[in-house]
């Protein structure tokens, strides 16, 4: 599996566990943006904690690499339409 598949996977995992928490559905784009917002809240009290913000910025492009595969735009495997 690349590494974008496996990171779908995991999101897609996650999205379904959270999904029998909540009790509706969540995208993995939903987990990335979940995800976001629990290191920007840990930001509002920390500004200066540096793994924040690098963790928030990864989580901003891992939601481009799921959401772009949902959508069909770019392939499970990598590859761009």
């Amino acid at each position: 599996m690349t590494g974008e598949k496996v990171r779908s996977v995991n999101f897609t995992n996650i999205a379904q566990g959270w999904e029998v928490i909540l009790g509706t559905e969540v995208t993995p784009a939903q987990v990335a943006l979940m995800m976001g917002w629990v290191k920007t809240a840990r930001l509002i009290n920390f500004p200066d904690h540096r793994d924040s913000w690098v963790d928030l910025a990864g989580y901003a492009g891992l939601g481009g690499e799921v959401s772009a595969i949902s959508s069909g735009h770019v392939r499970a495997n990598g590859a761009h339409d």
